[in-house]
This record gives C-alpha cells, sequence and structure tokens, in this order.
C-alpha cells in the first residue's frame, strides 16, 4: 500500500461497507460510498483501481466481493489473534468491545499483574505476564494491546518483545523506545482532544 491515509481510507470505505452490508444492501456505487466516508467518488474509484477492484458503470460493486478483497489487503483472509495488557479502566473497555470479529480478529488473551483480576470472570481468560509466551507460542500471535500506567509502560513492551510480539497498539501515554523491527501505534486520547480543539478554535476564531 501507498501510504498511511490510502490505507485509513480504505480502511474507512470497509467500515462503511459493513454498514451498508448490516442494512441488507447487496450492491453500492462510489458516489453512495462517498456519502458514506466523505471521499469523492473519483479517489474512491481510484484507490480500488490502483488494486485491481473494478466494479460495473451500471451494475456498481459487489458489497461482499469489495469485503473479501479488502481482507486480502489487510491480510485478514483468516483470524488474527491479539492480546491485551493491563486490565484497567481501559483495558476493562476493550475486552467488552465487540467489534473484534467483524475485523477477523480475536483477543485470546488478557495478562494482568493483579491476583485478584485473576479469579474474576471476563469473556476473554487473564493470566499472568510469566505465562505471555506460552500463549503468543499457542496461538500464533503477534500484536498486542498494551493499556498499563505510563511508569510500567516501557519495560512491559521490553517485555512483550522479548517474548515475540512484533507490533503493539500503545494506549500508555508515554513514547516507547523499542527496536526498529516493532511497530507501534500510539493511542493518546488527550492529545486527539487537544487536536480537535485546535482545529474547532481555529475554524471560529474571529477573523
Amino acid at each position: 500500500m501507498n501510504n498511511l491515509v490510502q490505507i485509513k481510507r480504505l480502511q474507512r470505505y470497509r467500515m462503511a461497507l459493513l454498514r451498508l452490508k448490516n442494512m441488507g444492501l447487496k450492491k453500492t456505487f462510489s458516489h453512495s460510498l462517498s456519502e458514506e466516508t466523505g471521499v469523492s467518488p473519483v479517489l474512491i474509484r481510484k484507490d480500488f483501481s490502483q488494486f485491481g477492484i473494478r466494479g460495473k458503470r451500471r451494475g456498481g460493486y459487489d458489497i461482499d466481493s469489495l469485503l473479501d478483497e479488502l481482507k486480502l489487503l489487510f491480510g485478514r483472509e483468516k483470524e488474527q489473534n491479539v492480546v491485551l495488557v493491563g486490565l484497567g479502566n481501559i483495558g476493562a473497555a476493550l475486552v467488552k468491545y465487540e467489534g473484534y470479529r467483524q475485523s477477523n480478529m480475536n483477543m485470546v488473551a488478557v495478562f494482568d499483574i493483579d491476583p485478584v483480576k485473576r479469579t474474576r470472570r471476563y469473556s476473554v481468560p487473564v493470566y499472568s505476564l510469566e505465562s505471555l509466551r506460552e500463549v503468543v507460542n499457542a496461538f500464533d500471535v503477534s500484536v498486542a494491546i498494551l493499556a498499563v500506567p505510563e511508569f510500567s509502560a516501557q519495560e512491559t513492551a521490553h517485555y512483550l518483545v522479548e517474548n515475540g510480539i512484533s507490533g503493539i497498539l500503545n494506549f500508555a501515554p508515554v513514547l516507547l523506545k523499542l527496536p526498529g523491527h516493532v511497530l507501534v501505534n500510539n493511542i493518546n486520547i488527550m492529545i486527539e482532544l487537544e487536536r480537535l480543539m485546535y482545529h474547532i478554535g481555529v475554524r471560529t476564531k474571529p477573523i
């Protein structure tokens, strides 16, 4: 794929297609996807054609076929297993999230240092970090969601990498320092809110 911007657009198309499918639709057109995603019909057709995806002038795009093509592009033709580390407020919310299946992903385990949390019932089994390598090997896991406090994030991230994790979705408010082969996506809610507030302020400033 060419760049992150294009990847984000393709992800947006996929979510829109899932919504249309849930509404019972079988076909769609670039102008319909444009209304759902805010991307111009011309750019949508260009993105699709770049990957050999073409619709029919009058018949449009078959939604199931498009979703299958996008699954292949994102490597989701088979189920992808992930683990979660940290069962605080954010972690607990992520365990309850029901959208993983829609993306052909499966949260196979949660890890937390608190033994009390390991005795409670959750939809996903909870283990101590000592069991990480065993789970990673058993379920062929390469991606972990990190939702631990800031003070323990770096040490925990190193432990994840040492035990076979090569991709981390990081919810901790800290910039992780990891080997170059490890991919890290940072989710910092306060930064996103500040960015949103800034843009709103710029748009509403009197001229």
